[in-house]
């Protein structure tokens, strides 16, 4: 059976909905905002994060939707489509998914609580311990140092040399590499390079590499690599991997990219059928989206190299205490 059909006609009652907004002053200049939207039913909650980055977009966030009533989460889902959840056209177009994500993935909360049961449950999986990397743009001699075990996603640089490469592959702990190729007016845009993409290739003959770009030169620099390949940012429904330029072995899933759960479950079903390993990537959620996205690497996908690491990673650097990968497996009731 297809994933979504084992949950698509749970029911769930929807008596109001309500939004909570979080903001951490993270560096300078940046203040990371999200928006939690809280469905009220039964007296329970269920809750869903939009992590749009733009604080600015999080203003005029629509309060008055039609979702009230007796629904079951295929109907819940399609009483949002047609509803601009913005009051004006938001700085970057995948905010429109992360938006339409966080009442999704509070509908399935609200649904699985009125249950009484988990997402393992109710997709008749068992939920594991969650392997976990670090994503830093830090040195990782004092992460190694405090936690010799812990594995690594990093983000190659254009001051990466040959000296620090060979350093940072000695160590056996770097797992995924991300180019960042399809980010455009962020601040963390890299410009393709084929000649470090082959270094690096060749530097880490066995690290997943994510996000590097495809054309002229840069594919060249990547022949015999491609077993490696991994997408994220393109990513937003099965016909986006069907649309890449080759046969996708690996998959950073990031929920919210997918918008409903119908798209993200359809693709989580397609990579098992043709045998895509997936991980869990993370989008520097506030709130319960972390623990939505640790649960579904829990669920489907929890021996790979998840960029799902817990919250207070991103609260400072190497110290004593912090929680070790594997995580306890992700079995509670809701989502």
């Amino acid at each position: 059976m297809p994933l979504f059909d084992a949950i698509a006609d749970l029911p769930v009652t929807i008596d109001d909905y309500e939004l909570e907004r979080t903001s951490l002053d993270v560096s300078t200049g940046f203040t990371r905002v999200t928006t939690t939207v809280v469905m009220n039913g039964k007296g329970l909650q269920g809750r869903g994060e939009d992590v749009t980055y733009t604080g600015s977009d999080h203003d005029g966030f629509p309060e008055g939707l039609p979702v009230a009533g007796d629904h079951t989460l295929r109907s819940a889902s399609a009483a949002l489509e047609g509803h601009d959840l913005f009051a004006a056209p938001p700085e970057m177009e995948a905010s429109r998914d992360y938006r339409r994500w966080a009442f999704e993935s509070a509908l399935l909360d609200l649904a699985l609580q009125q249950r009484g049961v988990s997402l393992a449950a109710a997709v008749a999986r068992e939920a594991r311990p969650v392997r976990f990397v670090a994503s830093t743009r830090a040195d990782i001699g004092g992460w190694i140092d405090v936690d010799p075990a812990l594995e690594f996603k990093l983000d190659p640089e254009e001051s990466w040399d040959a000296d620090l490469i060979a350093r940072l592959a000695a160590t056996g702990r770097v797992r995924v590499l991300d180019f960042k190729a399809y980010y455009h007016g962020t601040a963390v845009d890299m410009t393709p390079d084929p000649a470090l993409y082959r270094t690096i290739a060749t530097g880490f003959p066995e690290v997943v590499i994510e996000d590097a770009s495809l054309e002229g030169e840069c594919r060249d620099a990547l022949r015999g690599a491609e077993e490696r390949l991994s997408f994220d940012a393109p990513i937003h429904s099965l016909a986006d991997v069907d649309a890449l330029p080759v046969e996708v072995r690996w998959l950073n899933i990031k929920p919210s990219r997918f918008g409903t759960i119908e798209r993200l479950l359809e693709c989580i079903d397609a990579c098992e059928a043709r045998g895509v390993r997936m991980y869990g990537g993370g989008q520097f959620e506030l709130g319960v989206g972390r623990r939505q996205i640790q649960t579904l690497a829990s669920v489907f996908y929890p021996d790979t190299p998840n960029d799902v690491a817990p919250g207070i990673y991103n609260a400072g650097g190497p110290r004593p205490g912090l929680p070790k990968s594997p995580l306890p497996p992700f079995d509670q009731v809701g989502f």
